[in-house]
């Protein structure tokens, strides 16, 4: 891997996750415990003991606040939101940006603080979303799959939309095949352009990237939802992407063979899932254009934001 910069790196670490060959390669999350309703554990379903950090600019973290959502988990898990610049010391709780929070809980003054508590050894990348345990004062989960699944099942007792279930036991199997590919080539896909080195690398992507929306396209063409009629996480894990698609993969990652808006079934998938109540409330466009315009300077070294384009999230959708 490449690094541009001996200093510790918190932050920005798309500069040390580049192959030799150019390729944006993601680097693995490192804490995955589990939250159990079941019997003894370390860390015990508990309401109010279990607190998430999140940035609104990040589609990893964005997919926890959804189903926290969702499931009806507001009085059962708190959350913290993270300034929308990432500077190579990591996140911070600076919350002179509308929408950042502060730490509330811990009152750190930045996110490594949480994870050097946690771990005092710990010499990773500084990531969000966190699952961070009020009792012990430890990161549960830093991974977002799991603990969209952890916020699926682990709480059924407190949610208030129990009924909701995002990986249903008779999808699993096509929920994983979709969620795989998803990830691979639209999730990460966007970034793998975006922060590709190479001219080969980038193109290899791209290609991949829309092959990839072109099967969506496809799909959601017949159904309205991933799988039928019925939401579950594949749903809302490709939903993140796309709602940041046109104002910032088009330009910024140079995703720019046809924004989403282009793609009928997909525009449509994409407000369908905006309107849904309670998502709207969890996208905070200001801090995701800001976030990857200024944060990525090698990118836009002049850190200058775009003031367009319109997007009207709220079009009737159709799709019901």
């Amino acid at each position: 891997m490449k690094s541009t910069s001996t200093e510790k790196n918190y932050g920005n670490t798309w500069e040390t996750e580049v192959s030799d060959s150019g390729e944006f390669v993601r680097h693995q999350t490192e804490f995955r415990a589990r939250i159990s309703s079941y019997g003894s554990a370390e860390f015990p379903s508990e309401s109010e003991r279990y607190h998430l950090y999140v940035s609104y600019a990040c589609p990893w973290a964005h997919r926890t606040l959804i189903a926290r959502k969702l499931k009806g988990l507001e009085k059962v898990i708190s959350y913290d939101v993270v300034h929308p610049f990432l500077p190579r010391s990591g996140w911070s709780f600076d919350s002179s940006s509308q929408g950042a929070t502060g730490d509330r809980v811990n009152g750190f003054e930045n996110l490594k603080q949480a994870y050097l508590t946690a771990s005092p050894q710990f010499d990773g990348a500084v990531t969000v979303p966190v699952l961070w345990d009020k009792k012990t004062k430890k990161i549960v989960n830093n991974e977002s799959s799991e603990i969209l699944r952890l916020l699926n099942f682990e709480f059924q007792q407190y949610a208030t939309n129990p009924d909701l279930d995002l990986y249903p036991q008779n999808k699993r199997a096509e929920i994983d095949e979709l969620n795989d590919w998803i990830y691979r080539h639209i999730n990460n896909g966007v970034y793998r352009c975006g922060f590709a080195t190479s001219q080969t690398a980038y193109s290899k992507a791209f290609e991949k990237l829309f092959a990839a929306l072109d099967r969506v396209e496809s799909i959601l063409g017949g159904s309205r939802y991933l799988t039928g009629p019925d939401l579950t996480e594949a749903d809302i894990r490709l939903f993140t992407t796309l709602v940041r698609f046109d104002a910032v993969y088009v330009t910024h990652f140079k995703c720019n063979r046809n924004r989403i808006v282009d793609f009928p079934n997909i525009s449509g998938f994409t407000r369908d899932l905006y309107q849904t109540p309670g998502v709207a409330e969890t996208v905070n466009m200001t801090h995701i254009k800001h976030h990857y315009y200024e944060s990525h300077l090698h990118i836009n070294p002049f850190g200058i934001v775009p003031d367009g384009p319109e997007l009207d999230f709220e079009i009737p959708h159709g799709r019901s």
